[in-house]
């Protein structure tokens, strides 16, 4: 699915609005675009999620944006934004009032495994920019998005949170973690925050198992030991996403369970009635 196909009905949403940071001369209605922008419970009920809805009941949307202390006047930067699935939330929640900004790792600094695999990472940028930019019936030079080596210089010290979802497994093993949580430090405002969820392995699991082995799984204390590292203080935990039906110890990593499903059809059902992963939901503050 392209991201013009998965982004275009929120051009309708949006009704001309920018998903920009207001003007100054804008500033003083602020109040009244962010009375007219809809509720996180009228973003997931939008048409445009259709596809996406069946995931709510394992990725919680309204609790952890709520958890996160997500507001529509915000501005905030998602990290590698994927296959969209909460652009889909946060576009059309932040846009008329806020500022919606993806960012990726420096695609330069990056290992291949294939030429296509790389021409896809380093046209990451502008292929992101144009689809949002048609979705939203802006100009793509308008659009932020960017990799970790290219932060403007105004958005350094601005933004109120960053969200990294279900990503750290792949930064740490790719030790690429300190590279993003450096960016994210320098995007923030003073005392800005990072939410972050992850697939969490189970209590008690050696590094050995779950920090050098590539399973998707993270132990919650590797998490906040990279970010205290690079500059955060953890302020707040949930339950929101966890899921103690997962044991979290599958041969086939995290991609065994919904919704990649690593072995097809095979014992499909079980892992269906299992769900997606259990997961940690942390909350980090900048510290400055």
């Amino acid at each position: 699915m392209t991201m013009t196909k998965f982004l275009a009905p929120l051009a309708a949403i949006a009704g001309g609005a920018s998903l920009f940071a207001l003007s100054a001369p804008a500033a003083a209605d602020a109040h009244m675009e962010a009375a007219a922008a809809p509720s996180i419970d009228e973003v997931l009920a939008m048409d445009h999620r259709d596809d996406d809805r069946a995931r709510d009941q394992y990725r919680n949307p309204a609790e952890t944006l709520d958890f996160f202390q997500v507001e529509p006047t915000m501005t905030v930067a998602e990290y590698g934004p994927g296959g969209g699935w909460y652009t889909r939330v946060l576009a059309p929640y932040l846009m008329p009032a806020g500022q919606y900004i993806a960012f990726n790792v420096d695609s330069d600094g990056t290992t291949y495994r294939t030429r296509a695999q790389e021409a896809r990472a380093k046209a990451w940028t502008e292929t992101f920019k144009m689809g949002l930019a048609e979705s939203m019936d802006v100009e793509a030079d308008d659009v932020m998005a960017f990799e970790t080596d290219e932060i403007p210089d105004d958005v350094a010290g601005t933004v109120d949170r960053v969200l990294i979802f279900r990503s750290m497994h792949g930064l740490n093993i790719g030790n690429q973690a300190d590279e993003v949580l450096d960016a994210a430090w320098t995007m923030l405002k003073p005392g800005g925050m990072v939410g972050v969820v992850q697939h969490r392995a189970p209590e008690g699991a050696s590094y050995a198992e779950y920090g050098i082995n590539q399973r998707g799984y993270m132990r919650q204390q590797d998490v906040v030991s990279i970010f205290e590292g690079n500059g955060f203080e953890l302020v707040a935990q949930s339950e929101i996403n966890a899921n103690p039906n997962d044991p979290a110890d599958w041969e086939g990593g995290v991609w065994t369970l919904p919704p990649v499903l690593r072995y097809g059809d095979e014992d499909r059902a079980r892992y269906e009635a299992i769900g997606e992963s259990d997961r940690m939901t942390l909350l980090f503050r900048k510290v400055d």
